[in-house]
């Protein structure tokens, strides 16, 4: 394994989260899922529903994230624990934590043959209407949509050299101290 030194590519980084999250929901749900055109840009969000970040780390680092509905995220769960759910409850939201540590850990798992070993941090969940998820310094993120019959969601994942956080940490201190 190498670690690279040079940004690594916009279709890189949207080819391992749509195999990671066709695989996840495929064997693990039983759900097909269409995906849609990658997006890079500034990693910000809006979002209504249910949201699970994932932190990664090593030489490269940063965060996945998995966005879905509220009825999306029910059926999730129902699958994954073949019970039925019909409110969003810490059953469903552990459900949407563990769909989302298979994804990025499964798209982890093919960046670091480019970008080096990484680790994985437990998932955060968030759930509820109308809230903003943004990283810190504001880097570039790759965004992939998808489609199935039962909802839509939206993977993204976010990571640059840990030099470049330090630089922009630093920045951000010095603008402070002003």
């Amino acid at each position: 394994m190498t670690c690279a030194t040079e940004p690594i590519t916009l279709p890189e980084i949207a080819n391992a989260i749509r195999a990671a999250t066709e695989e996840v929901f495929s064997i693990m749900l039983g759900i097909e899922v269409a995906a849609g055109e990658a997006e890079m840009g500034q990693a910000g969000q809006n979002h209504s529903g249910v949201v699970a970040v994932l932190g990664l780390t090593g030489a490269w680092s940063g965060s996945g994230q998995l966005s879905c509905d509220s009825g999306l995220a029910l059926r999730i769960a129902s699958k994954l624990l073949m019970a039925d759910y019909e409110t969003v409850d810490e059953e469903v939201l552990d459900a949407i934590a563990e769909v989302a540590n298979m994804i990025v850990g499964n798209a982890k798992t093919a960046l670091e043959n480019t970008l080096g070993p990484m680790g994985l941090s437990a998932p955060a969940v968030f759930y509820g209407g109308d809230f903003v998820t943004r990283v810190v310094g504001n880097p570039q993120m790759v965004r992939v949509p998808f489609t199935c019959p039962e909802g839509s969601l939206t993977v993204q994942i976010v990571v640059a050299p840990v030099a470049l956080w330090i630089s922009k940490h630093d920045s951000l201190h010095r603008d402070l101290a002003h």
